[in-house]
């Protein structure tokens, strides 16, 4: 409702048009896979179809910054491959970190705000953010759960906002540690067939082996819920903090 405010009153029209456009295909495409449960197969490809209303309304320059080889123009591929596939991940690796108390939003809510920070067009989700600080409360103490409606919502989101304001290298820098846990993932499964598994030992977690993040971090040792999510939190400040730093230096 606040981003078709924005669009009404003529403030980043067509930015807050596009955006909006994009957490509606996100919310409903994270409801329909709460209700039918699909496989990783089917979900991996789902956000691409959030990634419609960005190369609908070409938002975003086609020319992204590099630390490596510099400013690079990709043309039309930036609208029909780079953004697609930027949605497509990050809103994955969001939906993947996910599980425990306060996970889902206090994460996600770390990065938006070294997003805004770093962007010029941050009236786009002071609204939003503000919401989500509410959320993230109610989340981490267990009275609210996102479900995949949140995690493709926000992970939607970030991505688009960052398509849209074009500081895609500050996201990637703090998606990092989402980008360790979807690794570990990936490749126990994709190699050994094997998941990831927190064990309920009282009143804490523990893991016997190392296939994401949250096992890494609980393995062999016996650590409350909270304690894992204060501990991923902080990788994630640390991330997005070198990450504004580096599109302050650079």
């Amino acid at each position: 409702m606040y981003l078709f405010v924005l669009y009404y009153i003529g403030v980043y029209k067509e930015e807050a048009l596009t955006l909006a456009a994009c957490i509606l295909f996100g919310g409903f495409l994270g409801l329909f896979d709460d209700w039918v449960n699909l496989r990783w197969r089917y979900k991996a490809l789902i956000p691409l179809f959030a990634a419609i209303p960005l190369s609908a309304m070409r938002q975003g320059q086609t020319i992204m910054a590099t630390y490596i080889f510099g400013k690079v123009d990709f043309g039309i591929y930036y609208y029909i491959i780079i953004a697609p596939l930027i949605i497509t991940v990050v809103t994955n690796t969001v939906n993947q970190l996910g599980g425990l108390n306060g996970l889902e939003t206090i994460c996600p809510l770390i990065i938006m705000a070294g997003l805004m920070y770093t962007s010029e067009m941050k009236a786009l989700l002071l609204v939003p953010f503000i919401i989500y600080v509410i959320l993230a409360g109610f989340n981490f103490t267990g009275k609210v759960f996102v479900g995949n409606v949140g995690t493709f919502a926000v992970g939607i989101t970030l991505a688009s906002f960052a398509v849209i304001s074009n500081i895609e290298q500050t996201l990637l820098i703090s998606l990092i540690p989402y980008v360790l846990n979807s690794a570990l993932i990936l490749l126990n499964f994709l190699f050994f067939k094997r998941t990831a598994k927190l064990i309920l030992k009282g009143d804490k977690l523990t893991s016997n082996h190392r296939r994401s993040l949250q096992t890494l971090i609980a393995y062999n040792r016996r650590i409350s819920e909270r304690k894992i999510v204060i501990i991923i939190a902080l990788l994630v400040a640390c991330t997005t903090t070198l990450a504004v730093l580096a599109s302050i230096l650079l």
